[in-house]
């Protein structure tokens, strides 16, 4: 029997679906292990046996980790292909998990940082990978993606934020244990095959405009923002701190939920280097409002932007390097951004002390702008 192209494609397409759900499930059952412990370790690190300070390294160990080890990660995922990688990653969350509700002080919770690193790259390495492997509704498929990765924290947050309350910080690593394991059933159903990898380059290599706006939106919107967040609407909402910073971590998850298959459908209707252009566009104007004054709708505009251009670069760099190169390319920009990540709190606590704000954040803002920008005309 033989079939159209037409329905050929469309085969292929429903297969590339259901990869990327399994994938983005695998992730989405993992996440919350490292979501809570951003809410609590902060604000617990007594029970964790650290101080405040050795608390913020450990929350940024596993970017570090990241930024020398993706490659590593990478070579391996290709060679190996999804199932395997993301057994062994969903394996080593809910031991990080474990890990977490068991150890105490700062040497013996640095390794399950670490491990948890190169766990979330394999398993984001897998979701990129599968998201685009298919060219027609690539975007549109990593969003929905996204989508399904943010239900575990945005159901885990509130929940454990509650179950802290009456049994303390460590219990809720217990049930995350068991949560990740559950994981492994998505993982299974993965495909095994290996993906192709082109021939290793030497030396150092100059970034491109896509590597620039992926460090630059890891430094103002995973940094300089969410950290200025904290730090200026500290005292703006009843309740303090601590229901800031609930509340901007729902938010962000939440937003991906409602919002990531929104800029993925639009995407592939508009195209997405167009889309990241407008998009990036209103978030540098959003941010110039959030630095001069208009805090809370501005904070609103940037969440809900953020979470439409989630989707956005992944196919652009599918549609970039669509050879052999495309999981290495992938791979390289989530280590600009991870660069990114890590530099903007680092500025932030810096900066905001002594800075004005506006400047903080409109230098940055325009930067972005023209980041975007160049991504559209490199490719043209």
């Amino acid at each position: 029997m033989s079939y159209s192209p037409t329905v050929l494609i469309m085969t292929s397409t429903a297969v590339a679906d259901r990869d990327a759900r399994n994938s983005a499930l695998s992730l989405g059952l993992s996440l919350p292990v490292d979501v809570l412990l951003y809410l609590l370790l902060p604000m617990y690190h007594d029970a964790f046996g650290v101080t405040l300070a050795e608390a913020g390294v450990l929350l940024a160990a596993n970017r570090l980790v990241r930024i020398v080890g993706y490659g590593w990660v990478a070579r391996n995922y290709a060679r190996y292909g999804d199932r395997p990688a993301c057994l062994c990653a969903v394996g080593a969350a809910a031991l990080c998990s474990l890990g977490c509700a068991a150890l105490s002080g700062f040497w013996l919770l640095l390794p399950v940082r670490l491990i948890w690193g190169l766990a979330f790259a394999a398993l984001n390495l897998s979701t990129q990978a599968l998201g685009t492997i298919v060219p027609e509704g690539a975007a549109r498929r990593y969003g929905r993606s996204r989508a399904y990765i943010a239900l575990g924290p945005v159901l885990a947050l509130p929940l454990g934020a509650v179950m802290t309350q009456y049994f303390g910080p460590k219990a809720i690593f217990l049930v995350l244990t068991l949560v990740a394991l559950a994981g492994l059933l998505a993982a299974r159903a993965l495909p095994s095959s290996p993906h192709p990898q082109p021939a290793r380059r030497k030396g150092l290599r100059l970034p491109n405009s896509l590597d620039t706006w992926s460090f630059l939106e890891g430094l103002t919107l995973d940094g300089l923002f969410i950290v200025g967040l904290s730090y200026l609407g500290r005292d703006m909402m009843p309740g303090g701190a601590v229901v800031v910073a609930g509340t901007l971590m729902a938010m962000r998850y939440l937003g991906e939920i409602l919002l990531s298959p929104v800029g993925g459908r639009m995407a592939d209707r508009f195209g997405p280097e167009q889309m990241l252009v407008c998009l990036s566009l209103l978030t540098a104007v959003a941010l110039v409002g959030f630095g001069s004054g208009w805090f809370w709708s501005c904070a609103a505009a940037i969440v809900v932007l953020r979470s439409l251009q989630i989707p956005l670069l992944a196919p652009i760099v599918a549609r970039r390097t669509p050879g052999p190169g495309r999981v290495q390319a992938l791979a390289a920009r989530a280590i600009w951004r991870d660069i990114g990540a890590g530099l903007g709190p680092m500025l932030a606590g810096a900066l905001l002390p002594v800075a004005p704000q506006a400047w903080i954040y409109t230098v940055p803002a325009l930067l972005l702008a023209w980041a975007a920008i160049a991504c559209v005309r490199s490719a043209r």
